[in-house]
């Protein structure tokens, strides 16, 4: 390998992908929990994993963990299925009445 500087900016490299992997896999697993509990329709527990999902990716994003556009997507995203999901109800009431 090269110079000493080189070796050590190797290993460094080593150690933050070894740490944002499991960082990075519990971010994929809160996302996809709030998005099962949307599809499942649980309103309240929904808004709970998708507040605890949207924490997650801003700290994901402020650790450069992935890049800050690429949290706000996914957040924007999330939303707007909860959203979505949050509407449903209401639209099927009114057209029942």
């Amino acid at each position: 390998m090269g110079n000493k500087s080189a070796q050590k900016a190797a290993r460094a490299a080593g150690r933050r992908t070894v740490r944002n992997k499991s960082n990075r896999s519990q971010l994929k697993t809160e996302v996809a929990r709030a998005e099962q509990l949307i599809a499942a329709g649980d309103a309240e527990a929904a808004k709970g994993a998708v507040a605890t999902a949207v924490s997650s990716l801003d700290k994901a994003a402020q650790k450069k963990m992935v890049h800050a556009n690429n949290a706000a997507r996914r957040k924007s995203r999330l939303l707007n299925k909860v959203n979505q999901a949050a509407a449903k109800p209401k639209a099927a009431k009114k057209e029942e009445e």
